[in-house]
């Protein structure tokens, strides 16, 4: 690729941090450094069946002990903590609470004694922390009729269980864990919004096809190999001589960025930002129902070179890998945008079960004719889509992937992975350099065929 475009694609990571959800400690969570077990007293008051649970497959992937602290009768444990962090936040006698903890602390919380059934499966779970390994990373795959969150992964994780106390070696753990450079507590799936590279063409792709720029995805597109972005000077040469007019079924096979600026350009940024915001993007509200950071697509004031650039997703395109998963569970349901949702139910003390409301989890609609979301589901195939964001001045590159499979099942699930921390030059050919979190996201989709 031209040495400008690197430059065009250069883009710091946007590392939102985890904060805890609660403001700390209540006034009723005591602080202290002494290291006694927290099972040599019960206290008398504490309710007998301790906090409340986390479910994930209905089990119970949460726990609690009795202390000697009337003000705090139990603390919890986890089972696999480093697993499910991501999905159940910490609960610490010292440092608050986060995640589904804290979202659902009314239902959890010792005397409540609830619980919160997930919509998580563990094989699938599994198998995406195992893909991502200790690399710094995320993958997200959805039911992609439904819109169930089936797995929800962020690496490297962290074990909430080792500060859920109040004593020296919680506070070392806790200090270990913020204090990591690799900020193993910022949930990736969530939370973290990035350039999507050239998974970012598939909804380029959409908005062409439904606004009749091109009518079928073989059709020859009219772009140069070395393509010149819009008043000025700055060239996008494709991968290979195949993007030279290459149809669209081509284009997404090779990643060709010459073909996809110039199709953004065409297009025009009110277009195309109109087509991206039904798939999703600029939607400040989205709860799965845990706050999901904002996806984004560039506004008012962009300049013309910098909307051609948001073809190859590069530019002030945003994306988390939660936004990417909606993208490829669109392609597979007919170009229906599915509402993700986390947690199954809430069972209540009194044993009332009670449904998130759907409309905490997005708006749903037709993010593309279903004409269109076939057309493009043929092209992906069980190959999907692989993105590549190269660094710049000796940063770090990222790669992506988006795409589904049927499951033995029957059903469809949809996977996007992004790996970040990879040496730039290992994706000189962008789809040499997706190839990281494709092959991740295949060990994903093997487990449920």
């Amino acid at each position: 690729m031209h040495t400008t475009t690197r430059e065009a694609l250069r883009v710091s990571g946007v590392l939102v941090a985890l904060a805890a959800v609660t403001s700390g400690c209540s006034q009723d969570t005591p602080t202290g450094t002494d290291d006694k077990s927290p099972t040599e007293h019960a206290s008398p008051s504490a309710s007998k069946r301790g906090l409340g649970d986390i479910l994930v497959g209905g089990k119970a992937v949460t726990g609690s002990q009795p202390t000697n602290l009337p003000k705090a009768p139990y603390q919890r444990t986890y089972t696999d903590g480093p697993l499910y962090a991501s999905i159940t936040g910490y609960r610490s006698m010292a440092y608050g609470r986060t995640g589904l903890e804290a979202l659902y602390d009314d239902t959890l919380s010792a005397g409540a004694s609830g619980d919160v059934a997930t919509t998580v499966e563990p094989a699938l779970q599994k198998a995406a922390f195992d893909a991502l390994g200790d690399r710094q990373g995320a993958a997200v795959a959805l039911d992609a009729n439904s819109g169930k969150v089936l797995a929800l992964v962020s690496t490297p994780s962290y074990d909430p269980a080792l500060f859920s106390g109040r004593g020296t070696k919680d506070a070392q753990a806790w200090k270990s864990a913020t204090t990591d450079s690799r900020s193993p507590m910022l949930n990736r799936a969530l939370k973290q919004a990035d350039a999507p590279g050239a998974t970012f063409s598939v909804v380029v792709a959409a908005a062409a096809l439904d606004q009749g720029l091109y009518t079928a995805v073989d059709d020859a597109t009219v772009s140069p190999l070395t393509y010149v972005l819009p008043l000025s000077t700055t060239r996008v040469t494709g991968t290979s001589s195949q993007c030279e007019n290459a149809s669209i079924r081509l284009a997404l096979r090779r990643s060709c960025a010459n073909v996809f600026t110039k199709m953004a350009a065409e297009l025009g940024q009110d277009r195309l930002r109109a087509a991206a915001q039904k798939f999703g993007f600029d939607d400040d509200s989205l709860k799965v129902p845990l706050p999901v950071a904002e996806s984004s697509y560039p506004g008012d004031g962009t300049t013309a070179p910098e909307a051609a650039l948001t073809g190859m997703g590069a530019g002030d395109v945003r994306a988390t890998p939660l936004e990417m998963a909606r993208v490829a569970a669109a392609v597979a349901n007919g170009g229906q945008l599915v509402s993700p949702q986390l947690v199954e139910g809430v069972t209540k003390a009194d044993g009332t079960t009670q449904r998130p409301e759907a409309a905490d989890s997005g708006p749903a609609g037709q993010a593309m004719s279903r004409g269109t979301a076939e057309a493009l589901q043929a092209v992906l195939g069980s190959s999907g889509q692989t993105g590549w964001v190269p660094g710049g001045d000796g940063d770090l590159a990222t790669s992506w992937f988006i795409g589904s499979a049927r499951s033995s099942d029957g059903r469809r699930i949809a996977v996007a992975v992004r790996v970040e921390g990879l040496p730039s030059t290992a994706g000189a050919d962008e789809a040499v350099g997706g190839r990281a979190a494709a092959e991740a996201a295949e060990r994903i989709l093997a487990s449920v065929s």
